[in-house]
């Protein structure tokens, strides 16, 4: 009976035991089963969390990989666009270049037309047209030499025609047609007006002028001879004349000292007799 009741303790006992191992292993179980979960839990989270990374490195990825390829194209546009305005350029300085050498040869074919035709005008002797037409040949594009050739036959032309015209002028003068002689003398000089007649082409117009009365042109003209003229004898003839003006203007003052002028100059003048007769009587009546 005492090995019974003993038995029954330890088996009572071992019961226990084993109760409170199940107990143990349930705790454990659970405490495991939760350490699970939350290790589940968190590889989950890690591997959306991994997931999102990938994503965001993925879209990140493509984004740069767009944004280098835009870089990359706008530099290529950019280059394409600048090859392109460079081109167009020099294509456009090319096209002026062409029109200029074009515009060139166009006048330079002008000009040789030109010359040509005032070289037959030089041929023919019509110095008169060759005179006209010498103003608008000089500014086509000549050579030098053209231009130098151009000249001196046109300067030639220029002294034959003025001293055509001035013999005309005396021509007029000697049958008293002052008016003609007096337009003969001005395209004397207007043809040339440094040539060696030009100083007597001067003085014979200042006469044709005063015929004419056209005494104020006169004076201006044989003022200037007076005080300018080399040749002596044209500087005494034109203070004869100037006097002779100013009388007909009544500038007694001025026909005076003109006189006087002429006899202190020129004393021993033909005109010196009359210079002082002159005088003598505008300062008895002015």
């Amino acid at each position: 009976m005492h090995e019974v009741d003993e038995e029954l303790r330890d088996i009572k006992r071992e019961i226990i035991e084993s109760r409170g191992l199940v107990i143990k292993t349930n705790n454990l179980t659970n405490a495991l089963s939760a350490d699970v979960k939350s290790i589940a839990k968190r590889q989950q989270t890690y591997e959306r969390r991994l997931s999102w990374n990938s994503a965001t490195a993925y879209v990140v990825f493509v984004l740069v990989v767009f944004a280098a390829l835009k870089l990359a194209w706008d530099a290529r546009v950019d280059q394409i666009k600048a090859e392109t305005q460079d081109r167009t350029g020099e294509n456009e300085r090319l096209r002026k270049d062409l029109k200029e050498a074009q515009r060139r040869d166009d006048e330079r074919s002008r000009a040789e037309a030109r010359a040509a035709q005032f070289y037959d005008l030089a041929r023919q002797g019509k110095k008169a047209e060759l005179v006209e037409h010498y103003e608008s040949v000089k500014k086509e594009p000549l050579t030098k030499a053209e231009q130098a050739a151009f000249a001196d036959v046109v300067e030639h032309a220029r002294g034959d025609l003025a001293l055509v015209s001035y013999q005309q002028g005396v021509d007029k003068i000697r049958v008293q047609r002052w008016q003609e002689a007096a337009t003969a003398f001005e395209d004397s000089l207007r043809y040339k007006d440094d040539s060696a007649l030009a100083g007597n082409a001067r003085l014979k117009l200042a006469d044709a002028y005063r015929h004419i009365n056209k005494q104020v042109q006169a004076v201006v003209i044989l003022t200037q001879l007076s005080e300018t003229a080399q040749d002596r004898e044209i500087q005494d003839d034109a203070l004869y004349m100037l006097a002779n003006c100013q009388t007909d203007l009544q500038a007694w003052n001025d026909a005076k000292n003109t006189w006087r002028t002429l006899l202190r100059k020129f004393p021993d003048s033909h005109f010196a007799p009359e210079a002082k007769l002159q005088l003598a009587q505008l300062q008895l009546t002015h």
